[in-house]
């Protein structure tokens, strides 16, 4: 690994950790235990040593006084609470922005950022009793190591801080990539005291056979520090690949061990995985012993607890007690999947070209069909099918979890709160719901904005809550969930609700509304997605101004989505958002109008049937229920004789059902979503298009704006879209 190569995972990692960071500050009001304040504390102290492998100046010294407030909380000296909270959190997105900047920058950093930083320092030294800081003590190289050698030669109290015992020797190529050995061995000494260390120069060559851009040296180090083996290794993580590591624990912390191994949970039954888990060996060094065990070839297979004592990995009392856990243990916990980082970029391409495969082979089909070849059918469905099976395996490489959407919103519920001076919290629910990466990167911005909504205009103050009877916290609901092939978000809050009648008055006021006009409730809360509109009696920072709620209606549209408001008066308002799974690939049902073909979402056509309605009437019994329906011919004022037996497909949406009235029904197929020319954006009805085998172009249906048609009186949909035949 070069040293860009390096910085780049350094970046990357980073951010994921002020990410873990930040999950974790916001779960401490509702869990503070250990374990979560000692991930905190790691977070920040691998960006530290991370930063201070490259250099990164800027980054240490502001991590270094985050870590060490965070050192005091683990001990307990210090208490954290929700302002203690608060400014970590801060410090998190300065030390974000600092990243970024490096990133962006490495040679130069903004003085002006750095400054930035200035009081978020001196609230955290406020935390911090005056200390001297610790230094990198070299002792006496042979005194150190006669301790090292001779442990029953000292006596019991100061066995106690027997010191950990480090023999590392760095690659040939560790220079030429940019390392430098001795950064390492500085880092190393601000997690604990450098006893002893020893250089080792035994594979020096002559003089005249050096290479000055090569590394020769290797150190033995006698450590004493109350980190683990896994902090301890993460110091060369960078080298790990160029040099060989070795670290072997202090004697006295055997039993210290053999403790954490017998409290190990019941689920960990693999000896290798019980020893990283108690700390004694390193995911790195079991990785080794197993590469070691796999090359015993033609010999009775090693055990792996023999290799790591062979090997000075630990110490056999340990292997005796990890052995013994795993007697007790009688089934093992399956290893996790394997996963690795694809670039974005490849897996749109890749989508892409099974679109056009997809195309292709309904082309082929086509062309088999008119030839009336029996077997060129027979091998076209085939090819067919595992085109099918390639497009879902693709699609499904898309499919990312919601859950790391909502996550984002922790941070927002938590700050805004405490702004407007409100208890707030947010639960979550469906978090495991996929659906396509692009929708997601999408949307993440509306529910950003109705997020903010729900809890400033949503949940009522304390003093209403108390007065209302409701408890005192507020609660910001995020639910996600699959239906008919779409996903549903659902924003909910325990606030106020909607306020009808004010609605009313301003949209009668901006002339939106007639008099004596006679809305549903729906129609009613619907008009706070028109531009500029709000209720709001005064502006704030977040709110009042009449911008984001259009932008929200608009932006989910433009995902062939929907969005719809339920609010009850001092119970709270539910904004509904329906949303494409992907935005590349579906099945549709191709239906024909004329000689012009448009394509329905398979998930959802609920039924079709005999064209049954009476003349001038838009709706049809259907088994006893009323179902409205549009006739596609005028709506879309497509040329042509008209069917003498035309059909109707019933489709379903939000848990409502109407009807298209067609001429032909055509089946099943494959349908590659193209987008539309921003010259046809005002028209509704139409969501997309799709090229069929032929080469003709089939227009996809949006459904949801459809339905909205199908509700009105039949006056409202008399004039025809006016969208011209489809070549």
């Amino acid at each position: 690994m070069n040293l860009d190569q390096a910085l780049q995972t350094f970046f990357a990692e980073s951010r994921e950790l002020l990410d873990a960071m930040e999950a974790s500050l916001l779960t401490i009001g509702q869990e503070c235990d250990p374990e979560t304040i000692n991930a905190i504390f790691r977070a920040a102290h691998t960006i530290k040593g991370s930063a201070g492998l490259f250099g990164l100046d800027a980054v240490v010294a502001f991590t270094h006084v985050v870590e060490s407030v965070l050192d005091e909380v683990r001990e307990g000296r210090v208490a954290i609470d929700d302002e203690l909270v608060a400014l970590l959190l801060k410090c998190g997105d300065h030390i974000r922005a600092l990243v970024d900047a490096v990133e962006a920058d490495a040679t130069q950093l903004d003085p002006e950022l750095a400054t930035r930083g200035e009081p978020f320092l001196a609230q955290l030294r406020r935390h911090l009793a005056p200390a001297a800081g610790q230094a990198l003590v070299v002792k006496d190289e042979s005194a150190a190591f006669e301790r090292i050698a001779n442990p029953n030669h000292e006596h019991e109290h100061e066995r106690e801080s027997d010191p950990w015992h480090i023999s590392v020797r760095f690659g040939r190529d560790v220079l030429r990539n940019g390392m430098d050995p001795l950064s390492f061995i500085r880092y190393l000494g601000t997690l604990g005291t450098i006893t002893g260390i020893v250089t080792v120069h035994d594979a020096m060559p002559p003089a005249e056979e050096m290479d000055p851009e090569s590394c020769y040296l290797g150190f033995e180090i006698a450590f004493k520090s109350k980190a683990d083996k896994a902090t301890i290794e993460s110091v060369f993580d960078f080298v790990l690949d160029e040099c060989s590591l070795r670290i072997v624990p202090p004697r006295s912390r055997i039993e210290e061990f053999i403790a954490l191994i017998d409290s190990l949970p019941q689920d960990a039954a693999r000896l290798g995985e019980m020893l990283v888990r108690c700390g004694t060996v390193t995911a790195h060094e079991l990785e080794a012993a197993l590469k070691a065990q796999k090359q015993a070839v033609g010999q009775p297979l090693p055990l792996i607890g023999d290799m790591l004592v062979e090997q000075a990995s630990v110490a056999a009392p340990v292997v005796a007690a990890a052995l013994e856990k795993q007697r007790r243990v009688k089934e093992g916990k399956a290893q996790e999947s394997q996963s690795v980082r694809v670039d974005a970029a490849k897996l749109d391409h890749l989508i892409n070209l099974v679109g056009e495969l997809i195309i292709a082979s309904a082309g082929a089909n086509l062309m088999a069909r008119k030839a009336r070849n029996v077997e060129l059918q027979e091998a076209n469905s085939v090819l067919s099918a595992l085109v099918e099976e390639v497009r879902d395996s693709a699609l499904q490489l898309r499919m990312v979890k919601i859950g790391a959407t909502f996550s984002r919103f922790q941070r927002v519920v938590h700050d805004v709160s405490r702004e407007l001076g409100k208890d707030i919290q947010l639960v979550v629910s469906g978090e495991d719901a996929e659906l396509d990466k692009t929708v997601v990167e999408k949307i993440g911005d509306p529910l950003m904005h109705l997020v903010r909504n729900a809890i400033d205009h949503g949940i009522d103050s304390p003093e209403l809550r108390a007065a209302r009877g409701k408890p005192a916290i507020g609660t910001v609901r995020l639910n996600a969930y699959h239906d008919s092939g779409s996903i549903v978000i659902e924003v909910g809050d325990d606030g106020g609700g909607l306020n009808r009648e004010r609605i009313i008055a301003k949209a009668m006021e901006r002339g939106l509304l007639e008099a004596g006009k006679t809305l549903s409730d729906a129609e009613i809360y619907g008009l706070i997605f028109e531009p500029g509109f709000s209720t709001a009696a005064a502006v704030t920072n977040l709110s009042g101004r009449g911008v984001g709620m259009d932008v929200v209606k608009r932006n989910i549209v433009a995902l062939r989505g929907s969005v719809s408001i339920a609010s009850v008066p001092e119970q709270g308002t539910t904004v509904t958002v329906r949303l494409p799974l992907t935005l590349a690939i579906i099945n549709g049902f191709q239906i024909g109008v004329g000689k012009a073909v448009f394509v329905v979402p398979l998930d959802m056509v609920d039924e079709c049937v005999e064209f049954s309605a009476e003349p001038g009437h838009d709706y049809v019994d259907l088994r006893g229920q009323v179902l409205p329906f549009l006739r596609l011919r005028e709506l879309f004022d497509v040329a042509g004789p008209t069917c003498a037996r035309p059909n109707i497909v019933v489709v379903k949406h939000a848990g409502q059902k109407f009807g298209l009235a067609v001429d032909t029904l055509l089946g099943e197929a494959q349908t590659v979503i193209k987008p539309l020319s921003k010259m046809f954006s005002q028209v509704r009805g139409i969501s997309g298009s799709s090229i069929l085998g032929s080469g003709d172009v089939a227009l996809i249906l949006d459904v949801p704006a459809l339905m909205q048609l199908a509700g009105k009186p039949p006056q409202a949909t008399a004039t025809p879209i006016g969208l011209s035949q489809p070549a």
